[in-house]
C-alpha cells in the first residue's frame, strides 16, 4: 500500500504548527494576567539538561521546513535562531507555514525513494524519503512540539490535548 507523502507531511506539520501558535497566544495572555516576566517561560525547561521552551519551538519549525524541503527536493530555508519573544516565535511559525504553503503535492508525492541526507555534522544520516519522514522527521517534530506544550502546561498555562491537536 502506498501513502501520500504530501498528505503525511505538509498538512500534519501545518496542523501542529498552528496549534503551537495558538498555545503561544495562551501563554502570552497568561503572562500578562499573572504579571510574569516572559523570559521565565521562554527559558523554561522540563529538566536542566533539556532545551528551553523557545529552542523547542525553533527545532519543531526546523523539522517541519527541513523535512518538507528535502522531500520536495528544494533548498532548506535557513533561519537565524534568534527569537527572544513570543511574537518572534509566532513569526517563525508563520514563516514556516508560509514556506510549507509554497510546496505542491507534485513536488512531495513520489519522494518515497528519494535519497535524503541530513547534515548534522558528524551525525549526518542518509535515508530514503519515506523512512526519513515516518521514522526520523515526524518523530523529532512531534517530540519538540509536545515538549514545548509540556513546558507551558507544567508552568500553569491552561491548555489541554485539544489545544495541542487542534481542530480539523
Amino acid at each position: 500500500m502506498t501513502i501520500s507523502m504530501y498528505a503525511t507531511s505538509i498538512p500534519v506539520f501545518k496542523q501542529i504548527l498552528g496549534s503551537l501558535s495558538s498555545i503561544l497566544d495562551k501563554a502570552e495572555l497568561h503572562i500578562a494576567e499573572k504579571k510574569i516576566e516572559p523570559s521565565a517561560l521562554l527559558q523554561a525547561r522540563l529538566y536542566p539538561d533539556m532545551f528551553a521552551f523557545s529552542r523547542q519551538i525553533q527545532i519543531a519549525a526546523d523539522f517541519a521546513k527541513g523535512a518538507s524541503a528535502r522531500l520536495a527536493g528544494v533548498e532548506v530555508p535557513k533561519y537565524e535562531d534568534n527569537e527572544q519573544s513570543f511574537p518572534e516565535l509566532k513569526a517563525r511559525i508563520a514563516k514556516t507555514i508560509a514556506f510549507l504553503d509554497t510546496l505542491t503535492t507534485d513536488q512531495i508525492n513520489g519522494s518515497e525513494e528519494r535519497d535524503i541526507m541530513t547534515s548534522a555534522g558528524a551525525n549526518a544520516k542518509q535515508f530514503k524519503g519515506q523512512v526519513y519522514l515516518l521514522h526520523y522527521a515526524l518523530p523529532h517534530f512531534y517530540f519538540h512540539a509536545s515538549t514545548a506544550y509540556a513546558i507551558l502546561r507544567h508552568n500553569g498555562i491552561e491548555i489541554g490535548k485539544k489545544n495541542f491537536i487542534g481542530s480539523f
